[in-house]
């Protein structure tokens, strides 16, 4: 093997690395079923717990094994990631009024 297919050999590495990082730990996790926080999103085993909607991306979050939760106004909200968590809390109100928990809804997740 010559030096300049060593150099490409290793940039796909790196890239595939990135690549792996990003659907298990970033927003692919979310349609890989999950963040490694117990369990998918989702599909909770019966008796474990309310389902609540993540009022950031609309996801279906268990109250027991949600990744994160906040309290606003007296109420408590469950996300399914704390970046998720992270934004609502740098803007409540935002997500509050276009997008409250609900028990029966189920959504995509979406940022943006």
């Amino acid at each position: 093997m010559d030096a300049e297919s060593i150099k490409s050999l290793l940039w796909i590495l790196l890239w595939g690395g990135l690549f792996f990082l990003m659907m298990r730990y970033g927003c692919g996790a979310h349609m890989m079923g999950g963040h490694g926080h117990g369990g998918g999103h989702g599909n909770p085993g019966p008796g474990t717990g309310s389902e609540n909607k993540d009022p950031v991306c609309g996801m279906t979050v268990n109250s027991q094994n949600a990744a994160a939760a906040s309290v606003h106004g007296g109420r408590t909200y469950y996300f399914c990631s704390t970046s998720c968590r992270d934004q609502f809390e740098q803007a409540p109100d935002k997500y509050i009024g276009a997008s409250a928990p609900a028990k029966d809804q189920q959504g995509g997740h979406h940022h943006g």
